[in-house]
């Protein structure tokens, strides 16, 4: 057990040395509804190309579905909690409409203060949600080597700033996905593309009911 957690830091570090400058993002003509997906390197896509992450994913997806949005990718391999509240008013210059929070993993593997977690989760959503932008909240999950009582109360985070936010909460962005070797990369952490597909298909639900009816191709 001891040998999976060390190894599990380790990739992190491997992840987050990987960080890569954010781009700004660029004035488009387009008046599409923007989603953004803030994250860390489960949502980047660490391992797999741009176009096989599940932000863009979600993107096929919507436009499959009727809906004209652009999905933006705002991961960033390493990122915590607290780096993505210092990321938050980049996030809203891209004017979104809706903002999927996908943060925490991080936090939880370093075995940072879920408190600490808690507060910066329900401060970027309010700070989102003052912008007029709608959430969605995607909880994650850790091993059970890290302990029952850990495990409970860093999944229980995520529910509570949803019910104090009145946000929909995903309760496991990695559902069907952790832990099968068929679904990950070799490290055993990050999704592989197919791992990514699923996650899109199982994020999808959980947007639709966020989007409006600018939203909507003409048909």
């Amino acid at each position: 057990m001891k040998r999976l957690v060390a190894a599990t830091i380790v990739v992190l570090a491997i992840a987050a040395s990987s960080i890569g400058t954010l781009a700004a993002p660029a004035d488009r003509a387009t008046d599409a509804p923007v989603i953004v997906a803030l994250g860390d390197s489960l949502t980047a896509g660490f391992g797999v190309a741009p176009d096989e992450a599940f932000p863009a994913r979600l993107e096929e997806r919507l436009r499959r579905e009727g809906y004209a949005c652009r999905v933006v990718n705002a991961g960033v391999s390493g990122d915590t909690s607290a780096g993505g509240l210092r990321r938050v008013d980049w996030v809203l210059r891209t004017k979104p409409d809706v903002v999927i929070v996908a943060l925490g993993a991080n936090d939880g593997l370093r075995g940072l203060s879920v408190s600490s977690l808690r507060d910066n989760l329900e401060a970027i959503v309010r700070r989102v949600q003052a912008s007029g932008a709608r959430v969605l909240m995607a909880g994650m999950r850790m091993p059970p080597n890290y302990g029952a009582a850990f495990t409970e109360e860093f999944a229980a985070a995520y529910r509570d700033v949803a019910r104090r936010t009145g946000i929909p909460l995903l309760p496991f962005l990695l559902d069907g996905v952790a832990a099968n070797p068929a679904l990950n990369l070799p490290d055993g952490i990050h999704p592989n593309a197919d791992g990514h597909r699923i996650i899109a298909d199982r994020v999808w639900p959980h947007v639709k009911p966020l989007l409006t009816k600018r939203a909507t191709k003409a048909r």
